[in-house]
């Protein structure tokens, strides 16, 4: 008995102002193992040379598409995917790079029948040592993924066409944590999903602390508006509180400055201890660099750490608010 033949896949991607970095993620696409039948970039408002770049590549390849439309970047995902044809779904953003067998590896349980949405690992490649360490405190190792728990990022996915239709697509009330409200009502309407650790796609971390603070604000913005992870958002404001409640007590009662600061670096090291596992084995096989740099990327951990606490804390009741004051974020 024959195989089947492979189902036909459509690669989507919706950007806006990327020119510094379209050229490689379009490469890295066309260098895949498995070739998509259809790679459709949806433009997003663009005031950079986006658009004309894509259509230099359009040109000389036939099958990509360029299309325009859209608000934000649920509704460009989902105004490409109405303009693709494929029954299978692969979805990438831009800033980011493919590892070349990463779509054959990404939609491989679903030809073969095993999911119905799928979910690759992303690998951090920094260019600085900023950008390293920040890698290594934010982002998990595979071994520290719990596949029944994951959840799909919208730049490292792909899904069952008929499951995005299914649930109303991505939610186009929400310009950030999408993928994750994608992710969750596809699990409530009882679509299967595997995550697949060798479907790679390679990205580079913020580049300062006043680029993450703000990446992360509006995340946890996003997950206010979205009502998603009320209870670890809880954790992490009574946490703060009581730590801040013992610093007062400590300074004004010396009795309790010796267990306070006891508590204070017992914390420390649990909340630094998974960045720090990660982070030693980078910086011993880089090449040698001077001692003070060694010593700046250790003490870089719980500064990162601090930081991305605080833009949670103000952009999770800004998210909040917004969705109490301003129908446009609410779900319809």
């Amino acid at each position: 008995m024959s195989n089947p033949p492979p189902m036909r896949v459509s690669l989507i991607c919706t950007v806006r102002d990327e020119a510094d970095n379209i050229a490689a993620l379009l490469d890295s696409m066309l260098a895949q193992t498995r070739q998509p039948d259809e790679i459709i970039i949806n433009d997003c408002l663009s005031r950079d040379a986006t658009p004309t770049i894509v259509q230099q590549y359009a040109a000389r390849h036939a099958h990509i598409r360029l299309v325009t439309g859209g608000h934000n970047i649920s509704s460009g995902r989902n105004h490409a995917i109405a303009h693709a044809t494929g029954p299978i779904i692969a979805s990438t953003d831009a800033g980011l790079v493919l590892d070349r067998h990463w779509l054959e590896r990404l939609i491989a349980p679903l030809e073969q029948g095993r999911a119905d949405q799928t979910g690759g690992f992303y690998c951090p490649q920094p260019h600085s040592l900023f950008e390293l360490v920040l890698g290594a405190t934010n982002y998990r190792s595979v071994a520290e993924i719990d596949p029944a728990r994951f959840l799909p990022f919208g730049n490292c996915m792909a899904f069952r066409r008929e499951a995005w239709a299914a649930v109303g697509g991505f939610p186009e009330w929400l310009s950030h944590c999408e993928d994750i409200v994608f992710d969750l009502a596809l699990d409530q309407a009882g679509y299967q999903r595997e995550f697949v650790p060798d479907a790679v796609i390679m990205f580079r971390p913020r580049a300062s602390l006043r680029a993450f603070f703000w990446q992360y604000y509006f995340y946890a913005r996003g997950d206010g508006i979205a009502r998603l992870w009320t209870k670890r958002h809880l954790i992490r404001y009574t946490t703060y509180s009581w730590g801040s409640l013992l610093v007062v007590k400590a300074i004004h009662d010396s009795s309790w400055r010796a267990p306070v600061a006891l508590l204070g670096i017992l914390g420390t090291i649990a909340y630094t201890r998974a960045p720090y596992r990660r982070l030693v084995p980078q910086l011993q096989q880089l090449q040698p660099i001077p001692r003070t740099h060694r010593i700046k990327a250790l003490l870089l951990v719980p500064v990162i750490r601090v930081v991305g606490d605080l833009a949670k804390m103000l952009g999770y009741p800004r998210g909040r608010w917004l969705r109490h004051t301003h129908p446009a974020h609410r779900k319809p």
